[in-house]
């Protein structure tokens, strides 16, 4: 079955850094980064769903969140179709020491997938900042 999922990501900021995890899509041997956050559950606001996705993906808390904006996302991953409306939240990371390192860690329940501090400018055709749109969303 087909639908629209609703999602939340995080974007913290360390000067024109962005937190973001590097992804690997093994169908189209496609390496890829995108910020933390994940699905919005049933009687949940975006924010919330966003607070508990980043304790959930890496054990952090956050604070100064705030909406970006909302960008609609329509893709090919994973050897399926997918559409997703995206709340992109600019915030702070309370544990101010991972701003201090470039790696900040794995993904706990996704052990192997990195997530790092990565400049805004450093993302391209070949090294793409997911989703369609973020960049722009971010460089206003």
């Amino acid at each position: 079955m087909t639908s629209i999922r609703n999602i939340a990501l995080a974007v913290p900021r360390r000067g024109d850094d962005v937190l973001v995890f590097r992804g690997y899509d093994h169908t189209r041997e496609h390496t890829f980064y995108r910020p933390l956050g994940g699905g919005i559950e049933f009687g949940e606001t975006a924010a919330q769903a966003l607070h508990r996705e980043l304790r959930e993906e890496l054990d952090v808390e956050l604070t100064g969140v705030r909406l970006l904006g909302v960008l609609e996302n329509l893709f090919h991953a994973f050897d399926r179709q997918g559409h997703e409306i995206v709340f992109v939240f600019a915030c702070d990371l309370a544990d101010r020491s991972l701003y201090e390192r470039d790696h900040v860690g794995d993904i706990l329940d996704d052990p192997g997938t990195p997530v790092m501090w990565r400049p805004l400018g450093g993302f391209d055709d070949t090294t793409p900042l997911y989703p369609s749109g973020l960049a722009d969303l971010l460089g206003r």
